[in-house]
């Protein structure tokens, strides 16, 4: 049978275990007081910073802590020494100009003559911090997939409604809702902050813009888009790619189009101006756009009253002119 050899060295000496028990408890962040049966405080250790000033043997938990904290605490601890059941709870301590939060663990300890309470003190500050930003991430996540699913509910409706087959339905709606997933990927990926234009534009033109043409002209100032704004310009350029695609210049087999941005005002304030701009010599240019088409409340209503902003549709044999004036609110200018 094998035996267990013992391990080599002096063991440590009780001096030795205390200097191992004060690095290991500073390493920890943890705390530890010790206060006799009247809550007196006779010991500790590791305190933090900014309570070592107040601190001094015999006091108590309304000088060391403040008279609402320590209030709480004692109230606590008198509970503690006389059912002897442990308790936990978390103090908010002011350290200098911000507040740190500490989890107080309680127990009774030594004999029931002359028992004590023992502190064990952590500080859970940046854990707490994580947790009410998921949990302020969470809100948000659930209030914009509120919003998509609105959105998306919207499309669905007014798509069925301006469609006579359900083979129709579906190929329209199929194609609105990945405009919409295209655009909800570059927010996504930009941690939700939103999109640039010229990289919305490329990703909505992508499935229909033809590959031996080149790239699409887009020219001016690429703005930043907030979230709302980019889920919106993209259903616009949606609109707008798809009837060329189907009935304008890129079914027409040219590529006579072009978006522009540019700074204007809206009511006083800045703002830029979207425009498209397509030429075709098919007289028939424009024909699903008409003036009761689902594609056309899109561009004229749908879009600009999500951004508080403007719009303006053209739709003549031969051209289309679309202007789309969006408020400094609903972007910013990083890069030209």
């Amino acid at each position: 049978m094998k035996t267990t050899e013992p391990l080599s060295g002096a063991p440590f000496s009780m001096e030795g275990k205390a200097v191992m028990m004060e690095r290991a408890l500073a390493s920890a962040g943890i705390s530890i007081l010790y206060q006799d049966s009247a809550l007196a405080i006779r010991y500790a250790e590791n305190l933090p910073e900014h309570l070592k000033p107040p601190f001094k043997t015999g006091t108590d938990d309304l000088r060391l802590f403040g008279e609402k904290n320590g209030e709480q605490l004692k109230n606590l601890k008198v509970a503690v020494l006389a059912t002897g059941r442990p308790a936990s709870i978390e103090v908010e301590i002011a350290a200098g100009s911000e507040a740190r939060i500490y989890e107080f663990k309680i127990e009774r300890v030594g004999p029931k003559s002359s028992p004590g309470i023992l502190s064990v003190i952590s500080e859970v500050t940046e854990s707490r911090h994580r947790e009410k930003v998921l949990k302020s991430l969470l809100r948000e996540l659930s209030h914009r997939s509120k919003n998509l699913l609105a959105i998306i509910q919207g499309i669905a409706t007014q798509t069925a409604r301006h469609t006579l087959s359900v083979d129709g339905f579906l190929v329209k709606f199929r194609g609105r809702l990945q405009s919409l997933s295209n655009s909800q990927d570059l927010i996504t990926d930009s941690s939700w902050r939103g999109a640039f234009l010229f990289e919305l534009a490329q990703k909505q033109f992508a499935p229909y813009w033809p590959d031996s043409t080149g790239a699409m002209p887009i020219y001016g100032i690429n703005a930043h888009l907030t979230p709302n704004a980019a889920v919106h310009l993209g259903l616009a350029l949606h609109e707008l790619i798809v009837n060329s695609a189907s009935h304008g210049a890129i079914a027409a087999g040219a590529t006579a189009i072009r978006l522009d941005c540019v700074e204007t005002t809206l009511d006083g304030r800045g703002a830029i101006e979207v425009k498209w701009t397509e030429r075709v010599l098919a007289t028939d240019a424009g024909v699903d756009l008409e003036d009761n088409s689902f594609g056309r409340t899109v561009l004229e209503r749908v879009v600009p009253t999500s951004m508080n902003g403007r719009a303006s549709f053209l739709n003549e044999p031969g051209y289309i002119e679309y202007r789309l004036v969006i408020p400094e609110t609903e972007y910013e200018i990083l890069r030209r």
